[in-house]
C-alpha cells in the first residue's frame, strides 16, 4: 500500500514538477537574465572605475545560460517535484487514518497547504529568495544553512501547534482549538525569525521592482507545485480507493451468489 502510494506521489511530483517549469520558463528566466545583465553592468563600471578601462574579461561559463534555462531548469524543477512528492506521499501514509474523518481528497490539499506554508512560506518571509547574480559567493553556505533552518524550525513548530490544537479540542471546540493552535504558531515564529540573523545582500542600486517580481514568482513557483502535488495525489488516492470499494462490493457480491 505504502509503495502504491509513494509511486501516486513521484507521479504528481513529476507532472507538478514540468507544470512548474513551463511557468518559470515564461515568468520567471525573463527576470533571471535581467538580473544577470543588470549585475554584469554594474560590474563593469565597477571594473571602468577602478582600472580606468572600458570593459573588463569575463570568466568562461561552464554551463551555458540555454542550457542552464532550458535542461538544467527542467532537470532540476522535475527532480524536486518528484523527491518531494514522495516524501508527501510519505507523510500522507502516516496520517490517513490518523486525522479525524477526512477524505483522501482533502487530507492531502490540507497536508500541500501546510507544507506550503511550512516549508516555502515560513523560512521565505525571513529569508527571501533573490536572483542568481545577486548576494556575496562567500556568503552562500551561510545564507543556505540559515534557510534550512528556518524550514526545520518552521515544521517543528507546525507539528507542536497542531498538537496545542489537538489538546485544547475537549475544552475549547474544533473551530477555537484551530484558532488558538494557530495564534501559537505565529507567535513562536515571530520570534524565532526576530531572534535569528538578518541577511540582505542587495546592492542599493539594484531595481526594486526586479527584485520584487522575481521574489512574487519564486513563490509562485512553490504554489503551483505543491498545489498540483495535493490537488493531483489526493484525485489518484481517491480513485484507487473508490475502485477498491467497488471492487471488495463486487467480490462480496458474487460470493453470496
Amino acid at each position: 500500500m505504502v509503495g502504491k502510494l509513494l509511486m501516486r506521489g513521484m507521479l504528481a511530483g513529476i507532472v507538478a514538477g514540468l507544470l512548474t517549469f513551463a511557468f518559470a520558463r515564461v515568468a520567471g528566466e525573463p527576470l533571471v537574465d535581467t538580473a544577470i545583465a543588470l549585475e554584469e553592468k554594474m560590474h563593469a563600471a565597477h571594473e571602468h572605475d577602478e582600472a580606468g578601462a572600458g570593459g573588463h574579461d569575463h570568466d568562461e561559463e561552464l554551463v551555458s545560460r540555454g542550457t542552464q534555462a532550458g535542461l538544467g531548469l527542467l532537470t532540476g524543477v522535475v527532480a524536486y517535484g518528484m523527491a518531494f512528492g514522495g516524501l508527501f506521499a510519505l507523510t500522507f501514509a502516516y496520517l490517513h487514518g490518523r486525522a479525524g474523518k477526512l477524505s483522501a481528497r482533502a487530507l492531502s490539499a490540507w497536508l500541500a497547504l501546510g507544507a506550503y506554508v511550512a516549508v516555502v512560506l515560513v523560512p521565505t518571509i525571513k529569508y527571501p529568495a533573490n536572483p542568481p547574480s545577486v548576494g556575496d559567493p562567500d556568503t552562500i553556505g551561510t545564507r543556505t544553512g540559515l534557510f534550512f533552518l528556518m524550514i526545520v524550525t518552521s515544521l517543528v513548530v507546525m507539528v507542536f501547534s497542531m498538537k496545542v490544537r489537538k489538546h485544547l479540542v475537549p475544552r475549547l471546540g474544533h473551530w477555537n482549538a484551530a484558532i488558538a493552535g494557530g495564534v501559537v504558531f505565529v507567535a513562536i515564529i515571530a520570534a524565532i525569525q526576530i531572534a535569528l540573523p538578518t541577511v540582505n545582500e542587495v546592492p542599493d542600486a539594484f531595481p526594486a521592482t526586479v527584485l520584487w517580481k522575481f521574489r512574487v514568482t519564486a513563490l509562485g513557483m512553490q504554489a503551483i507545485m505543491w498545489a498540483v502535488i495535493g490537488l493531483l495525489f489526493g484525485a489518484l488516492v481517491e480513485r484507487s480507493e473508490r475502485i477498491a470499494r467497488a471492487s471488495n462490493a463486487a467480490a462480496r457480491k458474487s460470493a453470496y451468489l
